[in-house]
């Protein structure tokens, strides 16, 4: 590889490292905080900042090792039907950064996690479940593609998605917090996990050709899209209610109000699931992107109910 300026090497790692992605985890996260300040009114800054730290770098490790393990999908992904959301960074593909960098970078952000919580752990002494909270995890999101458990192709990834990006970020600011877990948490994180394994779901849409080329076991490919679009419109369902049983423990109404537009779009995203409006190359990177939206919205929803009405 020829050697690149300092600004295009640059672009090439905030391309690798899926910034805009990030969102997914940090707002549970940031939710968890919300719900220990106004339940517990206990916030300590120090404590957020770590832990959001660690959420980050398990994000990348996650992400720098799908880049490196799943190449094969990817560059065939992208000579076939790739979009926005598919296919990964497209940056080893492309030899914008070579595979070993990312390779060593993926192990790099796995350090920094484990150093993180260690001083997590040390520093402030938050609880006996920080440490085995953050090998849930890494274990789960470090393994999702790397070889030898690598989740994605055991049919599982998904569902370990939904925990890791739904009820565990949630949990865990929580309780860095408080050093407790309140029962309201599961009921709240459950949709947030709803919407993350569908964004997970929706998002093999594009690589299905190249996934089954390459006999990657993910939960579309074993499925098939007939059967994955009924399973994102059950998902969805589930979604609804499960924030309405989130309300009826205990949130303010107004939660309703502010899920709403949520509720409107992923409506939407059930119609066009039952249409088959998946097999339209531009209309799926539409419902990648507005899947994405029904996700951090359902976060939103949440923070600002909390905010603004407390629990």
């Amino acid at each position: 590889m020829e050697k690149q300026p300092f600004i295009a090497t640059a672009r090439a790692w905030i391309q690798l490292s899926r910034i805009p992605f990030h969102s997914v985890g940090v707002m549970p996260f940031l939710l968890g905080t919300v719900l220990a300040w106004k339940m517990d009114g206990v916030f300590s800054l120090p404590l957020f900042l770590l832990g959001v730290t660690a959420v980050v770098l398990i994000m990348l490790s996650t992400y720098y090792t799908g880049e490196y393990c799943d190449i094969v999908e990817d560059k065939l992904s992208a000579s076939l039907r790739r979009n926005a959301f598919s296919g990964g960074s497209q940056v080893v593909v492309k030899g914008l950064l070579p595979y070993e960098h990312a390779k060593i970078a993926s192990y790099a952000a796995l350090g920094l996690t484990v150093a993180t919580g260690l001083v997590i752990q040390l520093r402030y002494d938050t609880g006996v479940l920080t440490i085995p909270l953050g090998v849930v995890g890494i274990v789960s999101g470090f393994f999702y593609s790397k070889m030898p458990i690598r989740w994605v192709a055991k049919g599982v990834g998904e569902v370990l998605i939904g925990l890791c990006y739904g009820w565990l970020p949630v949990a865990v600011a929580y309780y860095l917090q408080t050093g407790t877990i309140a029962t309201i948490i599961h009921f709240i994180s459950l949709p947030i996990a709803c919407t993350i394994f569908n964004v997970i779901l929706i998002n093999e849409f594009p690589d299905h050709p190249a996934d089954v080329i390459a006999k990657k076991s993910n939960l579309l490919v074993r499925l098939g899209k007939e059967r994955g679009a009924l399973l994102y419109i059950a998902v969805t369902v589930a979604g609804w209610v499960t924030f309405l049983l989130s309300v009826l423990q205990g949130l303010p109404g107004i939660a309703l109000v502010y899920y709403a537009p949520v509720f409107a779009v992923s409506s939407i995203l059930v119609i066009m699931m039952g249409r088959k409006s998946y097999l339209n190359g531009k209309m799926l990177q539409i419902m990648c992107g507005l899947t994405i939206a029904t996700n951090l919205g359902t976060s939103l929803a949440y923070i600002l109910t909390i905010c603004t009405k407390g629990l």
